[in-house]
């Protein structure tokens, strides 16, 4: 039997030695949950180990054929080029390894579930039942990027924690890089109506911008007491992460990278909509889509005709 290929965790990097230690931590358990596999995880940027140091380590462990899965929760910058630069010269600095390289991890329900808990822990520290929701409006905060696409993930990751959980909102902000920044947020959210606000960090560990959301937040909070603030946390090292990390293996290894299969209702158990998993699909008409020309309900046969003009 082959031995499967060992697992690489790509970092993105912290000034923070809390939000480093915490990536660290998050390997060591990978690792201790599949004691057969060689498990080593290293930074793109600002903290050590680097990620070529991971890889001689695994190197050195005879690891020939690795799977590396970037940590991040959206594709940016990171994911897209930086990794796959660093490990196509590792490639080269060590001749006869080979590797897949798995997907981001966000938006997937499992991580959604772990935010969902993060925002009823903020609702319970002030005395607020979790169920009631209707009023709460949720300020997600992305690390935000120069990468349009990037920014757009984590709308859609908003869109996927509102719909079917009966918040009152969730609107987007980022820390850096794109607009709105965490104030500009919170004014949008009270624009709407808002009066009862958490923000939510979508960020995987603690770290220097995961503060920064926090002091910000904290900071408009005091200069607009009529709004009830509150902040939720991280979402850490859960079991669902580890999981997920998991899953991102096994596709890797497999080359079962799916497009957006981890959101898709026909899949998955999305809250609101547990009726439509394993639905088979049909080709379906649009009315907004039909020629203009004629009217519905005339024995015209819909979907039999083209819809070129």
């Amino acid at each position: 039997m082959t031995t499967p290929p060992a697992l690489l965790i790509a970092g993105h990097g912290t000034r923070d030695d809390a939000g480093a230690e915490a990536f660290r931590d998050f390997v060591r358990r990978l690792g201790a949950r599949h004691p057969g596999l060689p498990v080593a995880g290293g930074f793109i940027e600002l903290s050590p180990p680097p990620l070529g140091e991971a890889v001689t380590e695994l190197v050195e462990q005879g690891v020939r054929r690795f799977a590396a899965v970037p940590l991040m929760l959206v594709s940016a910058g990171h994911a897209k080029g930086d990794i796959p630069a660093a490990l196509a010269r590792e490639k080269e600095r060590h001749p006869g390894i080979s590797y897949t390289y798995g997907r981001p991890l966000g938006p997937h329900p499992a991580l959604l579930n772990v935010l969902e808990r993060r925002l009823d822990e903020a609702l319970g520290s002030a005395g607020r039942t979790p169920g009631d929701r209707s009023d709460v409006t949720v300020l997600l905060v992305g690390r935000g990027s120069t990468d349009p696409d990037a920014n757009a993930e984590v709308h859609k990751a908003a869109r996927l924690l509102w719909e079917g959980r009966g918040y009152a909102g969730v609107e987007t902000a980022f820390v850096s890089l794109a607009a709105p920044d965490v104030p500009s947020g919170l004014d949008r959210c009270v624009r709407l109506g808002a009066r009862r606000i958490v923000v939510l960090p979508y960020f995987l560990f603690t770290g220097i911008l995961p503060d920064r959301v926090r002091h910000q937040t904290e900071g408009w909070a005091a200069a607009h007491p009529e709004v009830e603030v509150l902040s939720a946390d991280v979402i850490g090292p859960e079991p669902e992460l580890l999981d997920l990390v998991w899953e991102r293996y096994e596709e890797a290894v497999k080359g079962d990278l799916r497009m957006n299969c981890d959101s898709c209702v026909y899949r998955i158990a999305l809250p609101g909509f547990e009726d439509k998993v394993g639905m088979p699909q049909q080709p379906h008409f649009h009315p907004d889509d039909d020629d203009h020309h004629h009217g519905h309900g005339h024995g015209h046969h819909h979907g039999a005709h083209s819809h070129a003009h």
